[in-house]
């Protein structure tokens, strides 16, 4: 049985958000059945626990096979598992793979310097110095991809773990008008929230946040 690991509490400014979600509408798209095991905060610092997830985060990930930490490796390791996320030809698996790195490495980090001074840090003096810097550099990674998208439904011919991760990156830009006000990301990340599987992800993280509250 696969068991996911993720937050049993966040602050609201976060619920959606945690990256556990990325895993859960991976395992939804795949067909996989799981079952989520709820950690507290405390929980994440235990021996135990960071044996899992060297960096006290989540989520963490266990299946007969492996046992895994990141999100981004959790996705394709899910991935080659469903052609519901990674096509199945060599170049269509390499191309879609290429997008979750891109998701991590050049868009998502941009994104959170601009959570930082936003949210994290906004009363810190130098967070208001270098909100234009951290805004200009979120915008130069959403019109890159914005052009990529331009004319496309997808990043690719079809839906892969690529459009799942951009997506979840995206989502967290949600107290801006970054994304929402821009011709085509808007629709695209409409098109990926609209999923069936990323629905009930989403739905059944919050759950898990109502109830341990």
């Amino acid at each position: 049985m696969i068991t996911l690991t993720g937050y049993n509490w966040v602050p609201d400014f976060a619920r959606g958000l945690v990256r556990d979600l990325r895993v859960r509408w991976a395992l939804e798209e795949a067909g996989l059945e799981y079952q989520v095991k709820l950690i507290t905060h405390e929980e994440k610092l235990s021996p135990a626990y960071r044996a899992q997830q060297p960096f006290s985060q989540v989520p963490a990930y266990q299946d007969d096979d492996v046992q895994l930490f990141e999100s981004g490796a959790i996705v394709l390791h899910i991935g080659r598992k469903s052609a519901a996320l990674l096509p199945t030809d060599q170049a269509g698996q390499d191309r879609a793979t290429a997008w979750v790195f891109a998701a991590l490495n050049s868009v998502e980090p941009f994104i959170m310097g601009l959570i930082d001074v936003d949210l994290f840090s906004r009363e810190e003096p130098w967070a208001k110095q270098s909100r234009p810097h951290w805004e200009a550099m979120v915008k130069k990674r959403l019109s890159d991809l914005a052009e990529r998208l331009s004319g496309r439904e997808w990043l690719e011919d079809r839906f892969t773990a690529g459009d799942l991760m951009i997506a979840t990156v995206l989502r967290i830009l949600r107290h801006t008008d970054l994304v929402t006000s821009d011709p085509t990301l808007a629709p695209y990340l409409a098109r990926c929230e609209s999923r069936p599987a990323f629905q009930k992800a989403l739905a059944d993280q919050m759950a898990s946040f109502n109830e341990a509250a």
